[in-house]
């Protein structure tokens, strides 16, 4: 498969501390592939880097073979990316509704089906129920799927969730998955960062290991089954 988002030895600093050394994989069209690896590792900060929200210092990000890396943030959405930042991230004296229409986006370019209100109400019902309700009136696991659904609104080609279920309950956790595999079967690739490497091993094609800003590790959902101690040595605490 051809890659549709290529990162090649990426580079990034916060002032003169630099975070990301050595940060290169691929995501094909259709693909889930995972961010693995501790806290304070690097991968948040690449996430930073695929949105030009940090300045990256060498290496390249490419979108269909073409450079992204010096663009501004709004431009490289336009390209088919979306976020579900960690935290949520939603507007907290807009609706439901509002929150959706916000960043409402479809340039014909998408896959299949458009996503519109209809569609996340059918792919979401408590987001319908919820409807006319600030942000700050949701629960966190209603503030993920929506920040899920404000992310779909743009009609993306992949999908990036830094943190997918952190500090939800396990039944949310378990929706926020079935929904993440029926995207999957959908054909929207995906980059999913999460701490439930069993969640994740059902549902990725590929994982990357990511320690003190280098990755260490990639590879398939069976090889990583296969390789328990990858899991022990670099997501153990």
């Amino acid at each position: 498969m051809s890659a549709f988002l290529s990162v090649k030895g990426l580079q990034a600093s916060y002032g003169h501390a630099q975070a990301l050394f050595d940060i290169s994989f691929d995501v094909a069209a259709g693909e889930v592939v995972t961010l693995l690896g501790r806290n304070g590792m690097g991968r948040s900060t690449t996430v930073k880097c695929l949105f030009g929200m940090l300045p990256v210092g060498a290496g390249s990000i490419s979108i269909d073979g073409a450079r992204v890396d010096h663009l501004p943030s709004h431009r490289i959405a336009r390209q088919g990316l979306a976020l579900v930042p960690e935290g949520r991230q939603v507007f907290p004296n807009l609706t439901v509704e509002e929150n959706l229409i916000a960043t409402a986006r479809d340039d014909g370019k998408g896959r299949g089906k458009p996503w519109d209100l209809e569609r996340i109400y059918a792919f979401f019902p408590r987001l319908k129920e919820r409807r006319r309700n600030l942000g700050s009136q949701l629960s966190g696991g209603e503030q993920q799927m929506l920040a899920i659904g404000r992310a779909l609104m743009t009609n993306p080609r992949l999908l990036v969730l830094d943190e997918a279920t952190e500090g939800l309950a396990p039944v949310i956790r378990q929706e926020i998955w079935r929904a993440l595999s029926a995207l999957k079967s959908e054909g929207l690739s995906q980059i999913v960062i999460d701490k439930n490497v069993k969640a994740l091993l059902g549902l990725a094609d590929r994982h990357v290991v990511v320690e003190k800003g280098c990755v260490v590790w990639q590879g398939s959902s069976t090889e990583l089954r296969d390789n328990p101690d990858i899991v022990r040595q670099y997501m153990g605490v």
